[in-house]
């Protein structure tokens, strides 16, 4: 270790360490800290700003992704999907998230997030192929700009800041959204995508999406700090804390964030405050590690409870709208039950057609036996 430099006093032979250069913060932390309570619009004067078109949309699509989840749900009882995340609960984060982006922008979604997929526009079908068990990924990325699917924990983030960087680097007016949830945070993966991107400016926003759970592991056993969105000035990028169930102010808040990526003003991290009302996955007994108390008083913050609430009391959502709201969600399970109930049709020559741009020696070999054991069963 380096050592300060000394000063040779003559009085009494003694030595006086020389201090060291005054040190100042590269950064003010004040503005990077989040807010200390979750932003809100919703039943508040701030909702009076907000415009009436947008507030209409997202009860649309908060209708259509709560349906959408239902249906997903019953599909894996009746064995048409392997597993389903559910969303119900959490439909503000994933709505607004979808919503908030440019044709041009990517989304970087985990595996929760099929619904965020679908309100961006991607065929349900294609977006619940992974959890069908049929692709690694039903669609192609690039077409949608939307990145497959993620599985393993935070592992899209340092994807989605690789992409945001190249694409400044290009000069391409893009901005990526990464998506993840609270347990995502105790990741690797999670604080070397945000050190990068806070390093390099790179335009992308990260939207933690803060359920309450990590499988069942609750929040307050994986972090002592005062929020998520606190992490952020450690890494010199503002943090942003959101009312999760609040789609009107997730919206806002992550339109203030996507804007500051696109005019070179670097990352943000925000944490949406919400609640997984489902288990974790159809496979998960939530009932061993919280009580039915817990679920039933978010229950009543629920996403779309609250903007009906806010668009009645304005004047704006009458039966009518409402109904026509129902009717969509309804299509939209109507086809997505019909379409999973058919089985598909695999080919088993695709297990070579997506592994190298150019197939090995090896694959087209292996590629070969397996058309020549096709061809004769076929022929039996």
């Amino acid at each position: 270790m380096k050592k300060h430099s000394t000063t040779v006093v003559a009085e009494r032979g003694a030595y006086r360490p020389t201090p060291p250069p005054a040190w100042k913060p590269r950064t003010d932390p004040a503005p990077l800290l989040p807010d200390a309570e979750p932003y809100r619009v919703l039943g508040t004067p701030a909702a009076a700003d907000a415009d009436p078109e947008l507030l209409l949309r997202l009860h649309r699509e908060l209708v259509r992704g709560r349906r959408y989840n239902a249906q997903a749900t019953a599909l894996t009882k009746q064995g048409r999907l392997a597993v389903y995340p559910s969303s119900t609960g959490q439909e503000a984060c994933q709505v607004a998230a979808a919503l908030v982006l440019e044709e041009r922008d990517w989304l970087f979604p985990s595996y929760r997030d099929t619904l965020a997929a679908v309100a961006r526009g991607l065929d349900p079908v294609q977006a619940l192929s992974l959890l069908r068990g049929d692709w690694h990924t039903g669609y192609d990325p690039r077409e949608h700009r939307i990145a497959p699917l993620c599985t393993p924990l935070a592992t899209q983030l340092p994807h989605a800041v690789g992409l945001a960087h190249a694409a400044r680097l290009k000069g391409d007016d893009v901005v990526a959204l990464a998506l993840v949830g609270d347990g995502g945070t105790s990741e690797g993966d999670f604080h070397e995508a945000l050190n990068f991107a806070a390093v390099w400016q790179a335009p992308v926003v990260f939207l933690v999406q803060n359920n309450g759970f990590a499988i069942s592991v609750p929040l307050a056993k994986q972090t002592a700090a005062p929020s998520l969105a606190h992490k952020a000035v450690g890494y010199g990028m503002p943090g942003r804390l959101v009312d999760g169930n609040d789609a009107a102010a997730v919206h806002q808040v992550l339109s203030e964030a996507t804007h500051r990526a696109r005019v070179g003003g670097g990352p943000t991290l925000v944490e949406a405050v919400t609640y997984r009302i489902e288990a974790h996955t159809n496979a998960d007994d939530a009932t061993r590690y919280r009580g039915d108390g817990e679920v039933e008083a978010w229950r009543a913050h629920d996403p779309i409870t609250l903007i009906e609430e806010e668009l009645t009391g304005r004047g704006l959502l009458d039966d009518d709208r409402a109904q026509a709201a129902r009717d969509s969600a309804e299509e939209l399970a109507a086809g997505l039950r019909a379409r999973m109930n058919e089985d598909a049709t695999l080919d088993p020559m695709d297990l070579f057609t997506h592994v190298y741009a150019e197939q090995t020696t090896q694959l087209r070999e292996q590629a070969a036996q397996l058309r020549a054991e096709l061809d004769a069963e076929a022929d039996r």
